[in-house]
């Protein structure tokens, strides 16, 4: 196939291009009729690898793939995965995997055997919240309550006692002395007309603080983070907020130009989210702006990530860049996955290796890319043609992956 389309006037729109405007939402214009929807093809039996695999290892001495080589897992699962709960799908805690879905089971992460399972415990799209050790759920009883598991064991260690009052808090950031949740304040007529971000104490189960939030906004849409004594979050209406964590009074709040629902960053004193074509650094105390990194013209970043003191951010044009977080200087930009497989939008790292995992796209997967030059080293996929995201999260040596409702682990190589 060729690299270049017709645009009916005799000029040519490279596969570039296209992506560009595509990614600015213009590019239906220019593809017109030529764009149809794909669904999944039927889906293999097993994941297909083409290295050879090192299931039943217990050790993390694992084998390096030839160059362009993927792994093969070393065990693989099924899960409840539901798809509702975003970027806290998936998590790791000590030698237990999570995911979210009813029942919510903890697996080994070496093994991949069921350690614990439980039915009817939270509610559905519930996010993965740690604090301190402790995983915080919604209650499945919609009683008002948060409930906090030990994920080594899936055993009910904390419960808040929050009352009716409190319309289904649902935990947004937790960290040894709160758990903050969004939750709606229920009225004599059974209305939610406000909601609010509280903190929960972690020791007593009692609100800490309350803080209500403007009237019409939503009770969903929140992304959130805690750094140090600062509650960070942004939401649906394109405001970036901070927040005191001991008090909750509110430090400064923004408007960005494009809502960041998934995912932000945050380096040291920095708060930095993709708006658009830039990357933008927050002052953490003051708001100020400290630096901007723009992309190509007619592409968009997509989720920041610092991973071990670089950020990582992908583009619509499937561009990936390292940046420094501190002053937004540009390490290196890789182009590799122009003519093949979807961006990354979560990334983690071992040794040498960045590991992103991409979203909905049945050509994608698990990249892995080489730190120093970003260039790419394979692309794991397992061949289902299913086009949900992928998830990736690092466990030692091993890599701990979904895609749709299978879990696999990889290793890290």
């Amino acid at each position: 196939m060729g690299t270049g389309m017709g645009t009916g006037d005799g000029r040519s729109v490279s596969r570039r291009q296209i992506l560009r405007l595509a990614g600015t939402g213009l590019g239906l214009a220019v593809i017109g009729a030529g764009v149809v929807g794909c669904g999944p093809e039927d889906t293999a039996d097993k994941p297909v690898g083409s290295a050879k695999p090192d299931a039943g290892k217990t050790g993390d001495d694992f084998t390096t793939p030839p160059p362009g080589t993927a792994p093969e897992p070393l065990w693989q699962a099924d899960t409840a995965n539901d798809n509702l709960a975003g970027i806290q799908a998936l998590a790791v805690v000590g030698d237990v995997v999570l995911v979210s879905g009813d029942p919510l089971v903890g697996r080994d992460v070496v093994s991949g055997k069921e350690k614990w399972s439980r039915a009817g415990i939270t509610t559905p799209g519930a996010r993965l919240i740690i604090g301190g050790g402790t995983l915080y759920l919604s209650s499945a009883e919609y009683d008002g309550d948060v409930v906090g598991l030990d994920p080594a064991t899936g055993k009910e260690t904390w419960r808040s006692r929050l009352g009716k009052s409190y319309q289904q808090p649902r935990p947004m950031a937790a960290d040894d002395r709160h758990v903050y949740v969004l939750a709606g304040i229920l009225e004599k007529d059974f209305s939610t007309p406000t909601n609010v971000i509280a903190a929960i104490d972690t020791t007593t189960g009692k609100v800490a603080w309350s803080e209500k939030r403007d009237a019409g906004t939503e009770e969903y849409g929140i992304t959130a983070s805690v750094v140090d004594t600062r509650l960070v979050y942004t939401d649906y209406r394109k405001n970036l907020t901070v927040r005191d964590t001991t008090t909750g009074r509110q430090v400064w709040t923004k408007k960005i130009g494009k809502s960041n629902y998934r995912r932000f960053a945050v380096h040291e004193d920095l708060v930095i989210v993709a708006d658009g074509q830039r990357l933008r650094a927050f002052d953490l105390a003051s708001g100020k702006e400290r630096w901007s990194l723009a992309t190509e013209e007619f592409s968009l970043f997509k989720d920041p990530q610092v991973v071990d003191g670089v950020l990582y951010a992908s583009d619509s044009v499937r561009g990936l860049w390292a940046v420094n977080p501190a002053t937004g200087k540009q390490i290196w930009h890789n182009e590799d996955l122009l003519e093949s497989a979807a961006q990354a939008w979560q990334f983690t790292k071992v040794g040498g290796t960045l590991y992103g995992a991409t979203e909905f796209d049945d050509e994608g997967g698990v990249h892995a890319f080489d730190t120093a030059t970003g260039k790419l080293r394979w692309t794991y996929n397992d061949k289902t043609g299913d086009i949900q995201q992928w998830y990736v999260v690092v466990a030692g040596k091993r890599l701990t992956v979904m895609h749709g409702k299978r879990l696999y682990a990889l290793p890290a190589v």
